[in-house]
């Protein structure tokens, strides 16, 4: 990889190579979808009814750590759909995913919930929010987020009216779900966009409507603390809505998230860990699958 290397990190195959080198066997399979669904929107964007759809995590101080720079806090994972009042603010925070915490601050919600941002261009970019947002959890299992997460978001998505479903996911699993979800509210007849910084995922599972942006986990909502970044990411993926011709179609988005490519060296890289590194990686790592256990079970 060069020093202005383009090419997006390869998710799939680095998480299975650190996973495996972390001591857990059975490769993940992540979910591939060559058919997609597509709906064609009734009307513009402009004049539709807009949800949100986040992967991120209401902040509970009795979780532990969740600020920014907080290692990954397994306690804060959430397992079920939840939802939010558009017109409040929320704290919502990204310790529980494993975003690129090395080549990102973690400090700026709008690049990874981009509600304020929504509100700046309501009925103007796109017609209204609708009354709430929903959390979409982190879930491994596809059978689960099919059978009993897509369902759910469904319900609520109909029951606030909405017409158009705008997704941000984080982690490389949540943008998996993102994509199953999007594909089941798609089929349906609601027209879905996912903003996603991990296009081998996205795009193996099928997304009717992608914009890609090569910025590390967490951020693809644009860049921290940069409001031009995020409301140019805004206005690209709501653009899409009208301009995509058929099923499958991604959108790069043109914003460079750095002048080298030593962030995407570093993601989930054996190679650049020492042994005493990853020793302590492991031992985390079997403590965390222990926490998660013992939250989901609760």
């Amino acid at each position: 990889m060069t020093d202005t290397d383009d090419t997006p990190i390869p998710y799939m195959q680095r998480t299975r190579d650190w996973y495996l080198a972390l001591g857990f066997g059975n490769p993940y399979v992540w979910a591939q979808n060559d058919d997609i669904p597509f709906t064609k929107p009734s009307k513009p964007i402009s004049q539709s009814a807009l949800t949100l759809i986040t992967t991120a995590a209401p902040y509970d101080p009795e979780k532990g750590d969740q600020g920014p720079g907080a290692p990954y806090n397994a306690a804060a994972k959430f397992y079920k759909v939840y939802s939010g009042d558009m017109r409040q603010d929320h704290d919502l925070r990204v310790s529980h995913v494993a975003i690129d915490r090395d080549h990102t601050t973690m400090t700026d919600p709008g690049s990874w919930f981009p509600l304020p941002a929504l509100r700046a261009v309501e009925g103007s970019l796109f017609g209204s929010l609708t009354t709430r947002f929903h959390g979409l959890p982190t879930n491994r299992s596809q059978r689960h987020t099919l059978e009993v997460d897509a369902p759910e978001i469904l319900r609520r998505c109909r029951e606030d009216g909405a017409e158009a479903a705008l997704f941000v996911p984080n982690c490389p699993v949540c943008h998996q779900s993102a994509t199953l979800v999007a594909r089941h509210l798609e089929a349906a007849g609601i027209p879905t966009l996912i903003m996603g910084s991990a296009r081998d995922i996205v795009e193996h599972a099928g997304p009717p409507r992608f914009l890609f942006s090569d910025f590390p986990l967490g951020n693809a909502a644009g860049k921290p603390h940069d409001p031009d970044s995020q409301a140019e990411t805004l206005a690209l993926a709501l653009r899409l809505f009208d301009t995509a011709s058929g099923p499958g179609q991604t959108q790069v988005n043109p914003q460079v998230w750095a002048e080298t490519a030593d962030w995407k060296r570093d993601y989930c890289n054996t190679e650049s860990r020492t042994e005493e590194e990853m020793a302590q990686l492991r031992a985390k790592a079997h403590a965390d699958r222990e926490v998660a256990r013992q939250v989901r079970e609760t």
